[in-house]
Parts: structure tokens; sequence; C-alpha cells
């Protein structure tokens, strides 16, 4: 009877011992998270730092004298308008590869860069050569030469006398921008010019309204270039001017010829005051006529004061 009881208490024993095992062996042991940071004070890992905004090209440039920062709407013959300069030489100026390709807030050269200071390096001039076989060599070195400073000096043990001239820097004033540019303008940039087309002026210059003078007459009447210059536009990519003609004729000024039926220029073209460079045309417009603008550094002026009285 005894055996058997101490059989069962073994028993109990070994189940009992079984269950504890059993729960032990299950049981799920939650570790605290390890929470990683990034060098640096209170930088916790994975947080994304956000990159610096990206600023338009030029960026640095703007609001300087000879600079144009892009506006909406803005597009390089626009540009060119606006500043008075070819959209060539401003694409040039600012290595565009693809002109088309301009952002708003872009800052852009629209003046020429000025010339790089180039310096003469200092020459040897031969003063004196060798005497012939039995002449005399020169008793003193030759004087001193009157350009530049420059000296003559005997060479150590030969009978040739150099002269060595100062360099020299060459220096060119770059010319006045037009956005933020100095206002004052050379005489010699004054042109005098002539009516583009002979109708009547149906609407005067108005700074806000009409920029230029609209003249009438009659499809395919000829438009003629008021003073001689270089065709720096043609097209009809400037909304509101259709069939349009830029001529620049120096640094100062621009007219531009728009509405036209047939253009008769190309860009870079030469051409002479007087000469017919297009027809007259309605297009992009509500009739046949001729929109002229004449533009001072890029600013509308009124033409009427460049024309002669009628």
């Amino acid at each position: 009877m005894m055996g058997f009881i101490d059989r069962g208490v073994r028993l109990v024993v070994v189940v009992g011992l079984t269950v504890v095992l059993a729960a032990c062996g299950s049981r799920v042991v939650n570790r605290a998270p390890i929470e990683e940071r990034a060098p640096g004070a209170g930088a916790q890992a994975g947080v994304a730092v956000a990159p610096a905004a990206q600023q338009p090209p030029g960026f640095e440039n703007a609001g300087k004298a000879g600079y144009y920062t892009v506006k909406p709407g803005d597009t390089m013959t626009r540009i060119g308008l606006e500043t008075g300069q070819s959209w060539r030489d401003i694409a040039r100026w600012n290595g565009l590869l693809n002109p088309n390709l301009i952002e708003v807030g872009q800052v852009l050269r629209v003046v020429a860069p000025a010339p790089v200071q180039v310096a003469v390096p200092p020459a040897t001039v031969i003063a004196a050569a060798k005497p012939a076989s039995g002449a005399t060599a020169p008793a003193a070195p030759l004087a001193a030469a009157s350009a530049g400073g420059a000296t003559a000096t005997p060479v150590q043990g030969s009978n040739v006398t150099t002269t060595a001239v100062a360099p020299t820097a060459i220096t060119a004033t770059p010319v006045a921008p037009v956005q933020g540019a100095a206002a004052a303008t050379p005489a010699e940039d004054e042109v005098a010019m002539i009516w583009p087309a002979s109708g009547a002026v149906l609407a005067g210059f108005d700074e806000v309204k009409n920029k230029g003078l609209d003249i009438g007459g009659a499809l395919g009447d000829p438009v003629l270039a008021a003073a001689d210059g270089r065709v720096v536009y043609v097209g009809s990519g400037l909304r509101g001017y259709g069939n349009l003609i830029i001529l620049k004729h120096n640094n100062t000024y621009l007219t531009a010829y728009a509405h036209n039926q047939t253009l008769l220029v190309k860009e870079d073209q030469t051409v002479r005051k007087g000469q017919k460079i297009a027809e007259m045309g309605s297009s992009d417009a509500d009739r046949t006529k001729l929109h002229f603008e004449v533009r001072r550094q890029g600013k509308p002026v009124d033409p009427v004061k460049y024309l002669p009285l009628r």
C-alpha cells in the first residue's frame, strides 16, 4: 500500500514539474527596444533631414546691375525686348544650351561681360647688335627709353644692349546695363529715325495701354526700317505682337514692328534706314495696322519724340 502511495506522489511531482517547465519554455520575453541615435546631441536615427531648397540659377546675382530676374510669363524674346538686347546674345552670355528652358526666379546676365584685363609681359628689345669684326663696341649703354619708363641695360660679357619694357595693362570700360544701370546715354547713341509707315496714327503712346504707336494702312503696305540697324528677332513667339521684327540700332535703342503680314528680313541681317523689311498685316490684331515701338535701354518711350514732324 505504501509503495502505491509513493508511486502516486512521485507521479504527481513529475507531472507538476513538467507543467512548470512547459510554462517556462513558452514564456515570451519582452526586451526593451534599442533606440539608436545618430551622431550629434538629440538626433534620432530614422528622422529624415530635409535638403536645403535648391536656388534657381544665378540667384546670387539678383538685384545687381546688368542682371535680370525671370518673371512668370517671360520668354527669351520678351526679355530681350525688355532689356534692349538680342535674345541670342543673352543666351550666349549665360551659356544657355536651350534658350527655351528658363525658370521663374532665374537670374540672367543681360549685358556683355566686361573684357578681361590683359597684361603684356615684359619684352626684350635688341637695341644694339654686336659690332662687326674690328669695330669698337659702344662705350656706354643706350639712353633710357622714353616710353613707359623702359631702360636700356648692357648684357654683361657681351656687346649687346637690351631694353626692358614695363608691362602694360589693357583695360576696357564695360557698357552700363539695362536693369538697374546708369541712365546716362552717350550722345553718339542718339538715333535719327523716319516714319516706318505712311498711314495715319490710330493710337498714340501710353505707358500702360499702348507702348508704341498704331499706324493704319492697307494690307501689304510697306513697313520700313526707321533707322540703320541689325535684325535681332524675326518671328511670332511674343504674344500680342503677331509677326514681329525687332531691330537693334546701338547699345541704347531698339525698334519693334508688329502685326505684319509678311516678314522680309532674317535674324542678324543688317538693314538700312528706309529699307522695306515687312508688309503690313493684321496678325494677332483686330485690324490691319503697324504697331511700332521705340525702346531706350529696354524701356518703351514715345516714338513721336524720335520721329520727324509730318
